[in-house]
């Protein structure tokens, strides 16, 4: 049963972290006529970046119980980052035509969130 709380806490609070940010900058990059969905692109990017650390940082310390990796590792970062926008927004681009938003959004959020995920690995052996 504490399991599942951990990762409810955690989900829950990234869930809202994500909402906030992306309903702020989706707003503004479609407001902006950017055709890219920046609040869901940010959210994936740092998502990757915190999910990085989090598991290298655990790697590196075993003070880390399972409880606090179900929390950040599981919830908080599984509720930050969302693939079913990004697929939504991506069916939405080639619904529209727009090929060319629809590849730099799809390469984009795949090449940075690979290199945030490889990132946040990296930095957490600096710690």
């Amino acid at each position: 049963m504490k399991v599942l709380l951990m990762v409810f806490l955690g989900g829950g609070l990234g869930s809202t972290l994500r909402y906030l940010i992306s309903k702020y900058l989706n707003i503004a990059s479609y407001s902006n006529s950017f055709a890219i969905p920046l609040g869901t692109f940010t959210v994936n990017i740092v998502g990757s970046l915190l999910l990085g650390l989090v598991l290298g940082l655990a790697l590196k310390y075993d003070s880390f119980s399972s409880n606090a990796l179900l929390f950040l590792a599981t919830g908080f970062c599984g509720g930050f980052t969302t693939f079913s926008a990004f697929a939504f927004e991506n069916q939405e681009l080639l619904k529209s035509g727009d090929y060319l938003h629809f590849a730099v959004y799809t390469l984009g959020t795949l090449i940075l969130g690979f290199s945030a995920i490889f990132a946040g690995l990296y930095f957490s052996k600096l710690v």
